[in-house]
Formats: structure tokens, sequence, C-alpha cells
């Protein structure tokens, strides 16, 4: 399995989307996403996606160069059409928007429709929390998604993740999370690295339990219909199913991008963006002290047997960064020979990398 550093990674990036036909700005946004979401361990939104994305573009589910417009404009709430373009190039646009209002006025509501995948929240509310800024950030998925319901055999819902985040310490606390069972992603890299998934991620097309990720995907050359995922929290997996319907009616219904649509393209996404700047509400110093009590506070629990420490929500990920700077990034051998294949067929060389 190869290794390599995040400046390698966005530069096979971008040189790959440059050659699917995005333009040199947008090909970047894209690329410091993946190689960042490979950077903190979340390898299911790193450039495994890129095959995905190409496809998406020769499709034209991803349409590269098409405006971002903003279609509600007050001082503290906005939404922008993507007109297709790369979630990631809208995404970024929406939390310049909502920094810039929320720094203003104290607070700003975002909500974005008509873009493609968005890749991991938590980059985006790690950013805004590095500014001072509390976030929360969900998105939808308005057309067909992989998850059922509580109860159900049908896929009806999309993953629906959600972050939120909190300035802490020069560094912040992130919660990222599905409302399902897994993200998508990660069982394909499951699938991708030849590994079994735990139990309770998916059911097969029968509604059986199953560790092989290839049941999610199903295998329409023999007649195997695709599974589902399941809700988070196994057999409070109705907890899990509430929440997303929730973030269905805020991501998709308040932002306009939709629900059980069928004439949108896969990997749409219905955003929403809130962000509250902290220092409207207390002062930087008093705020710290606050947090840095609650954290020790926390930390200093009884642990149980096998447990050295307490963590907070996001600072695994900054250990992983922090480990895979100094070691590097390994791209497991499957993801890297579809990178390649990816490469070869838009005509995008990756010597000198």
């Amino acid at each position: 399995m190869p290794t390599f550093n995040t400046q390698q990674l966005e530069e096979i990036t971008r040189r790959i989307l440059e050659g699917a036909g995005a333009s040199a700005e947008e090909a970047q946004t894209v690329a410091v996403e993946l190689a960042g979401a490979n950077l903190v361990g979340h390898d299911s939104h790193g450039i495994m996606r890129l095959k995905q994305y190409v496809d998406y573009i020769e499709q034209k589910h991803i349409r590269p160069g098409a405006p971002v417009k903003l279609d509600v404009d007050t001082p503290t709430l906005a939404v922008l059409d993507g007109g297709g373009n790369f979630g990631q190039v809208v995404a970024t646009k929406a939390l310049q928007i909502a920094t810039t209002r929320a720094r203003e006025a104290g607070s700003c509501t975002v909500l974005c429709r008509e873009c493609n995948h968005i890749g991991r929240l938590g980059s985006y509310t790690y950013q805004a929390a590095l500014q001072g800024f509390f976030t929360v950030m969900a998105v939808n998925a308005p057309g067909p998604g992989g998850v059922v319901p509580w109860g159900g055999l049908d896929r009806k819902l999309g993953t629906n993740p959600i972050s939120m985040a909190a300035p802490w310490n020069g560094e912040a606390i992130v919660l990222d999370m599905t409302t399902s069972a897994t993200a998508e992603g990660k069982v394909r890299v499951a699938l991708q690295k030849g590994e079994s998934i735990p139990d309770g991620w998916v059911i097969d097309n029968a509604g059986n339990p199953t560790n092989n990720p290839a049941d999610l995907y199903g295998d329409p050359d023999k007649g195997i219909a695709p599974g589902a995922i399941l809700p988070l929290g196994g057999p409070l997996g109705f907890k899990g199913y509430g929440m997303s319907v929730m973030l269905d009616i805020v991501c998709g219904i308040l932002s306009g991008a939709g629900i059980a649509r069928t004439d949108v393209p896969p990997g749409t996404n219905g955003v929403w963006m809130y962000l509250i700047d902290v220092e409207k509400l207390m002062s930087a110093d008093q705020y710290a002290t606050v947090m840095g009590q609650y954290v020790d506070y926390i930390k200093s629990s009884r642990k149980i047997p096998g447990v050295d420490e307490i963590l907070m929500p996001g600072e695994i990920e900054l250990r992983r960064q922090a480990e895979r700077r100094r070691d590097g990034i390994t791209i497991p051998d499957m993801t890297w020979q579809q990178t390649l294949d990816q490469a070869t067929r838009v005509g995008a060389t990756l010597d000198g990398i």
C-alpha cells in the first residue's frame, strides 16, 4: 500500500479533477477536503471518492463551472443554489457567507440546494470553530438514499450526517456522526480492503443482518438486489431514525433541496449550516475558562478496565492528524489502483508527485 503526504494527495486529486473538467480553483477546493479527510483518518471521505466524482462529472451529475447563486439574502439567513456544482465548492462558499454574517450579527443560518456530495462535515465545522464559532451543520439526501426507516426494509433515507463543533484551547471539540449506523463510505472502505463489517451496520435485501459489505451493493449481474444501512442506535434505532427525519425536514424541505425526489442525480445534498459567534455571548477568556473546567470535569471520570483515557469528541481525529503528518497517509491498494485508473481515464499525468 503506497504512502503519501497531504500535499501529494492534494496534487493527485487536483490533476485528476482538472483532467475531468473542473477549473483549477474548483479542483483545489475539492482536493483540500479529500486529502484533509484522509489526514484525520476518515478515508471514507478521502481520495477514494475520486472515481465517484469522475463518474458523476462524466454523467453530468456534477457540473463543474456551474455558478453558485444566492437565492435568499438576509443578514442572518441565506439560501444558496449550487447549480449542481461540487458540494465542496458550494459548502465552502456557504461557510464564507456564514462566518462573515455571524461575525456581524452574532449568528447566521445558511441553507444550500442543488449541490453534490459535500464531503466530511467535520471539516467545515472545525474550520468555523477555529474562528470562534459554535457551529452546527447537517446534510440530507434529497434523492434515493441507502438507509431504511425504523422497522422498514426499503431504502427511504440518506445517512443524513450531522456535525457540531465548539472552540477549545486553540483547537475544537468536534462531533461528526451519521444518523445511520455507519456512513456508506465506511462500508466501501471495508469492501476495498476485503474486510468484514461489524454487526448492526447493514442488512441484505431480505432484511437479514450481514457482515459482508458486498451485500449493501448487491450484484445486478446475478440479479441480487442491494441491501440497506440501518438507523443509528441498534435496538434503540428509532432515535437515529427520528433524528434523520428531522434533518430531512431542515436540510431538504426548508432548503428547497427536496425529499424523496426521483429527478436529482445521485450524491446530491441539501445542506444546513448554523453559526453562533461565541464572543457575542461572553469574552474569549470567560469561555476558555469554563471550557477548560468542563473538559477537566469530563476527563476526571473513573475509567472502565482497559481504558487509559477519556477523549473529547474529535480528539481522536486530532491525534490521527498528528500521526499521519509524521508517518504519512497509507492508501489501500484497491483505492490507489482506482486512482491510477481515473488519471488514465482523464488523461492526467501523475509524474513527479
